[in-house]
């Protein structure tokens, strides 16, 4: 099985650090610390060296694509028909005529971020957020009941 070079890489340093401390020249804690790892996992690391080898420290996760992982090229036609054919359209409606001409069978949601990703559609700004206007900002609501300190301060001097 082929690994990405990243993985190959990380497994490589991994190594080294498990090796000089092995050797005595890190604590297991401090090996921990330049790898980024609790003390726990470093254990497991360490174990997974001693059992399996080289092998054991390769993240296996990365080996093999996800089942769901959109296919390059279908993600490459939806942002060439948004380019070329479709520019300008929000992306709710550009999703649905995609699926219903195109045959398109992403999500909505991916084509939205990936025409976010790509900088044919700018994103907006988060809905539902409570705002205030900048009036109510500046002077806290008074409490029901209470006279406002110009007003009491008005009603001393004329009293």
């Amino acid at each position: 099985m082929r690994y990405p070079p990243g993985a190959v890489e990380r497994a490589m340093k991994i190594q080294e650090v498990i090796l000089r401390a092995m050797s005595g020249d890190y604590s297991w804690v401090q090996a921990g610390e330049i790898i980024g790892l609790s003390p726990r996992s470093m254990r497991r690391w360490r174990r997974r060296y001693e059992l399996r080898g080289y092998d054991g420290l390769l993240d296996r996760r990365r080996g093999t694509p996800s089942p769901r992982k959109a296919p390059f090229e279908e993600v490459q036609r939806v942002l060439r028909l948004y380019r070329q054919k479709y520019h300008g359209f929000n992306v709710r409606h550009f999703h649905q005529i995609a699926r219903r001409e195109h045959g398109v069978r992403l999500s909505y949601s991916f084509v939205k971020k990936a025409l976010q990703g790509a900088g044919l559609v700018k994103k907006r700004r988060a809905e539902g957020v409570l705002r205030r206007d900048a009036a109510s900002r500046r002077e806290p609501p008074c409490v029901a009941g209470s006279v406002p300190e110009a007003e009491a301060d008005a009603d001393l001097r004329a009293g």
